[in-house]
């Protein structure tokens, strides 16, 4: 019974690990996204920082990173747990991946749906709100939940600095317990492919799905499109 207490304590530690990382790190990508399509000089700044960061991010270590941010928590003197460094890792490579993710949906509406909004008179904003995002998501989604089950299996790598997840419980297994490594590994692979693969059917399903909605409804956006052009005069039929 104790060890099964540990297994879930430990189970438990790196589902909250990759749900909170690429939650906090996917949030924002929204905003900072919507900041770089703004087109203009004075948001030139925010582009070019978006695109430094997000290319040097997606092209560093995690395990790398994962020890800077550890040395760098300690060194600011206050006392930071392990989940929360690991968590603030997750988050920062999350958001550089997130941001493309974001931004390959946001680019996969058409150009013409922004001029529909722009004839009728809505806002950037509102545009990307009630016109831009409702399509989107059916490109966003799927990458993105296929990202965060991949980094359920990348947090095994928080190990390293000592957090108790899966990983780190198998190393308990075997170096307190007494179990033999292949029990040990052996038994934490089942575990991950129990979590991981049903949420990568799941991933399948809403994309085939998705994917089959997106061919059924572009028909219905671009007579949408045609329609309010029509209405207001300054979008053809053609």
């Amino acid at each position: 019974w104790e060890n099964g207490i540990y297994v879930l304590l430990a189970t438990v530690s790196t589902i909250m690990l990759a749900v909170l990382g690429c939650g906090i790190g996917f949030a924002p990508a929204f905003v900072l996204v919507y900041l770089r399509t703004i087109p203009g000089w004075l948001f030139l700044p925010v582009r070019w920082l978006m695109v430094t960061y997000v290319e040097f991010f997606r092209r560093v270590p995690f395990l790398v990173l994962l020890f800077l941010v550890l040395f760098m928590a300690k060194s600011t003197g206050f006392d930071i747990s392990l989940f929360t460094v690991a968590c603030i890792t997750v988050a920062v490579i999350s958001f550089a991946f997130s941001s493309e993710i974001v931004r390959a949906g946001l680019e996969s509406v058409a150009e013409t749906q922004w001029d529909a909004a722009t004839v009728m008179n809505f806002g950037r904003l509102q545009t990307l709100i009630h016109i831009v995002l409702p399509q989107a998501w059916k490109v966003i989604i799927p990458p993105a939940f296929a990202f965060f089950v991949n980094f359920i299996k990348e947090t095994s790598i928080a190990s390293q600095i000592g957090l108790v997840e899966l990983t780190q419980l198998g190393k308990y297994f075997n170096a307190t317990i007494g179990y033999a490594a292949i029990l040990s590994f052996g038994s934490i692979l089942v575990l991950y492919f129990i979590i991981c693969y049903p949420l990568t059917r799941f991933g399948w399903w809403m994309e085939t799905r998705m994917t089959r909605a997106r061919t059924t409804e572009s028909d219905i956006d671009r007579r949408r499109i045609v329609e309010l052009g029509r209405i207001s005069g300054g979008v053809r039929g053609d």
